[in-house]
């Protein structure tokens, strides 16, 4: 339900207005250096500054509450948790009988008869990727060599696209964008065929990240317009280098040696200060909802470190299964 992963396995916990956000990763490596100071860079890059981003600003510090002891792993699940100091529910008891146009609210409601925690959008909100980014520091540092970047592409359609920011801000509106994500150094034969393809299992995780709609490896839908002659990736040497990347660094499910390249849709923030027709599910008539509280503008501006979180958390549990990852780190202990 909330977990993924076989030997790398993944769970996620957390409200986003409730008392703490918590990653559980259980398949770390033994031995493994890993302190709070790790985990700065990625999640401040996660954390909101800049225009277009919502005004909470947590501080993000994380708590290692297990699996680790004197700053390396000891095997034993690590627990990693952030406490939600900057919450600020005001806005949502007077919204909690008018769902929300674009958000989880009423299917929420539906699923768990009225007992989910509607607080800013509760586990359905992004403020639960702060840990999915945590567990993504963990698994890029058990990757390394291996790289992980992700960049925006566009946002409303441009590359350049901070005037449609500024003008979707100043109309109380929102925007959606492209983020692109680069795994460079990657061995050939990772993955499985058909229900565990590498492509698969990155869609799982990625298409679970709040606000992402869509996925396309490589060349994308862009290959379902060109011909075989044009999309086949010709293979240049005995170490199966090609010459162009059209397929993204997968064949048949396994990665390839090339780098693997994806992209996703990150739709325009549902929360907007424009008026927006609901009902009001206490009396059945419409109403007019006007969504209050802080929200971010354009939620494709934080995504890029948190896909890469999402990509490191796959290609860690797949190296494990191919026994390309140690269980003790480095030289064990006497």
């Amino acid at each position: 339900m909330n977990s993924f992963g076989r030997l790398f396995r993944l769970a996620l916990t957390g409200e986003s207005h409730g008392p703490a956000i918590g990653a559980l990763i259980d398949g770390s490596p033994a031995g493994l250096p890993l302190a709070p100071e790790d985990f700065a860079a990625d999640l401040a890059r996660r954390r909101p500054g800049r225009s277009g981003a919502t005004a909470r600003v947590e501080a993000d510090r994380v708590q290692i509450l297990s699996g680790v002891f004197a700053e390396h792993t000891t095997g034993a699940p690590l627990l990693l948790v952030f406490a939600n100091e900057e919450a600020d529910s005001d806005a949502y008891e007077a919204m909690k009988d008018t769902p929300r146009p674009g958000h989880a609210d009423f299917a929420a409601r539906a699923k768990f008869g009225g007992w989910n925690d509607y607080r800013g959008g509760g586990h359905f909100s992004g403020r639960v990727t702060v840990a999915l980014v945590a567990a993504g520091v963990v698994a890029k540092k058990i990757l390394a060599p291996i790289e992980i970047h992700a960049e925006i592409v566009e946002i409303g359609g441009a590359a350049d696209y901070e005037p449609l920011l500024a003008e979707a801000i100043a109309a109380g509106d929102s925007l959606g964008g492209v983020v692109q994500c680069v795994a460079r150094g990657l061995p050939a034969g990772l993955g499985e065929p058909f229900f565990d393809a590498v492509e698969s299992l990155i869609a799982h995780l990625a298409l679970a990240i709040p606000a992402v709609k869509a996925i396309e490896f490589g060349d994308g839908f862009a290959a379902a317009r060109v011909r075989g002659s044009q999309y086949n990736d010709a293979i240049i040497d005995a170490a199966g280098r090609t010459a162009t990347n059209h397929a993204g660094g997968v064949n048949g499910g396994l990665t390839n040696g090339a780098e693997l390249v994806f992209r996703v849709a990150v739709r325009p923030t549902a929360s907007i200060a424009l008026p927006q027709q609901t009902v009001d599910l206490v009396t059945g008539r419409p109403r007019e909802l006007r969504v209050a509280g802080r929200h971010d503008a354009c939620i494709a501006l934080r995504l890029p470190v948190i896909l890469e979180a999402a990509c490191a958390v796959v290609l860690a549990d797949l190296m494990l299964l191919e026994q390309r990852i140690p269980r003790v780190w480095g030289v064990t202990k006497h």
